[in-house]
């Protein structure tokens, strides 16, 4: 049976100001869940609902998609099943990207490099650019990552249309030092793709908050939905402004979750509470 992705689901727009169109971004989070161990079912399923998202009424800017995507949680024959130096990826991506114009932060996904898989974000801009790659640094001994995969050695910045921004993959929310050294480079959004199981919603929705808050940028979270590998995944896709306040969430079904950000927030949140000037750094050792 053919699964609906096409709701759109907006709650609390947060935003106090009526900005110009040009200092507005409008984000798009493709909550869908996620066939374990098949590659091309699940792309083609990806690639459908991000038409959709991209022929709506208010285009979106940017586009997010969850965590290994192309493979789930299918560790035990991740050898196989990943994309070889995400090449497939890559040019699926890169070439959605430029037909669209949209900025496309392909979620995660299983990337095999020289025998070894690694859990990678891939960033393409409006022209089919790729302008990073991250692979995810925190791997997840409660389920097992860390037996299968490899981690990753450095964080990630980037720009997209000259606005500085972070990259994260689901564990790496709970290491707040992670996501301060991105802000410190000057980051003003961070991007996370996750698998963020039951029964932890409460940690997922306080956690993202808390980021956002302590470091005065935008959060803009996918999380997948459905079951996989004897876990089970709730959505709660979630785009969070610099004070804090929920811009857009996701429910627990398959859907696009769409919001709208103000680009010029993160400065007059930061004007506000100078905390980066405040901070006092040989006080902490």
């Amino acid at each position: 049976m053919p699964v609906n992705l096409e709701s759109n689901h907006v709650q609390n727009q947060a935003q106090n100001q009526d900005p110009s169109r040009s200092n507005r971004w409008r984000i798009a989070l493709i909550q869908c869940d996620i066939v374990l161990g098949q590659p091309e079912v699940n792309r083609a399923k990806l690639e459908a609902a991000m038409d959709r998202a991209a022929r709506a009424a208010e285009k979106p800017d940017v586009i997010l998609l969850p965590e290994l995507w192309n493979t789930g949680y299918a560790l035990t024959e991740i050898g196989r099943l990943a994309d070889p130096e995400g090449q497939n990826s890559r040019a699926w991506l890169a070439a959605f990207a430029r037909r669209h114009g949209i900025h496309v932060i392909g979620g995660s996904i299983a990337e095999n490099r020289s025998g070894q898989v690694y859990n990678t974000m891939l960033v393409f801009n409006r022209s089919g650019e790729e302008v990073a790659a991250y692979s995810k640094i925190h791997l997840f001994r409660l389920m097992e990552e860390d037996k299968y995969l490899q981690p990753g050695e450095r964080s990630v910045t980037f720009e997209l249309d000259g606005l500085p921004a972070g990259a994260e993959i689901c564990y790496d929310i709970r290491f707040p030092e992670l996501t301060r050294s991105l802000a410190l480079r000057g980051a003003k959004l961070l991007f996370v793709a996750a698998e963020w199981p039951l029964p932890r919603l409460n940690h997922w929705r306080t956690l993202l908050i808390a980021r956002a808050i302590e470091n005065q940028m935008y959060v803009i979270a996918c999380n997948r939905t459905g079951k996989g590998g004897g876990d089970e995944f709730f959505g709660h896709s979630m785009i969070i402004d610099p004070w804090g306040e929920i811009v857009a969430e996701g429910g627990e079904a398959e859907e696009i979750v769409t919001g709208s950000i103000d680009l010029t927030l993160v400065d007059q949140v930061r004007r506000r509470i100078p905390v980066f000037d405040d901070r006092r750094p040989l006080a902490y050792d």
